[in-house]
């Protein structure tokens, strides 16, 4: 894993939190339906690297270049990890840590 990349936060209604971000100078970096069918909302600050997700659960999303071989060194250490979803966003694969944490590991 090299960087943050998204953080995401749990949220009750998006386009309310969308609003109340948008207040506090966030900018829409991009507003979509991901490949559930649910709403994607990724806001952030002009020239960061690091965004929020407004979302249905908290998670962190970590930036790697070469998913396959993340995997397969956590896998080496003990730590499970979900399968390599490949989606039009990149590809993503999930694992919780000890106390339930979900954290992603994300390959554009």
């Amino acid at each position: 894993m090299k960087s943050v990349e998204i953080i995401m936060l749990p949220v009750k209604d998006r386009q309310k939190a969308k609003e109340f971000y948008l207040k506090l100078g966030f900018q829409i970096i991009i507003e979509a339906t991901d490949p559930h069918g649910e709403p994607w909302i990724q806001m952030g600050f002009p020239n960061s690297n690091t965004t929020i997700s407004l979302a249905g659960f908290q998670g962190i999303i970590c930036e790697t270049d070469d998913i396959e071989q993340e995997v397969k060194d956590f896998k080496a250490k003990g730590i499970e990890v979900g399968n390599i979803d490949n989606t039009p966003f990149g590809r993503f694969a999930w694992l919780k840590d000890l106390d339930g944490n979900s954290l992603c590991l994300h390959q554009k």
